[in-house]
């Protein structure tokens, strides 16, 4: 099996993709079954994109993030969804990435056009079970979700998620 790079020029690639997309963002798989061990991919998001916050819990599972360009909100927060933590990852550092404890609430939002991040976590990836969405937060494209997602992008730690799913 050949090496597999993560150079300039697939980080720009799969950048432009998420440009070129609705949602503002597109992933790279690195790993090659979603039954996978261990999942690895790289992730392309604009501002403007919403994640919303989830946690990985069935079973509990940790996240790495590593900015690769741009720049990224990460946060977690307790079950009420008050913000406990807030870094901002660069590709310039000085904070370069994060590990998200297993089964903590999280979300990531782009601070920066053209951010990509490589992330890993345990696999194998099971769509139906992956992600447990917080209820405190709009699934995208509800009411609320582009408020949600700006306020991402700047929330301190001890702020309360102001947008309510289906609100």
């Amino acid at each position: 099996m050949p090496i597999t790079p993560i150079d300039d020029q697939r980080v720009a690639r799969l950048s432009d993709a998420a440009q070129g997309r609705e949602r503002l963002r597109a992933n790279d798989n690195l790993h090659p079954e979603l039954a996978d061990p261990v999942q690895r991919m790289l992730n392309a998001f604009e501002p403007g994109t919403y994640v919303r916050p989830h946690r990985h819990g069935d079973p509990p599972k940790w996240e790495l993030f590593l900015a690769l360009s741009g720049a990224a909100a990460c946060l977690t927060f307790d079950e009420a969804g008050t913000v406990t933590e807030r870094c901002e990852i660069r590709a310039g550092g000085p904070l370069y990435g994060v590990e998200i404890p297993a089964g903590a609430w999280h979300s990531v939002a782009a601070l920066e056009p053209g951010t990509v991040l490589f992330e890993i976590k345990p696999g194998p990836y099971a769509p139906l079970t992956d992600k447990d969405f917080a209820a405190w937060a709009p699934a995208e494209g509800e009411a609320g979700a582009v408020a949600m997602e700006r306020w991402l992008r700047s929330a301190p730690v001890g702020a309360a998620a102001g947008c309510r799913s289906g609100t």
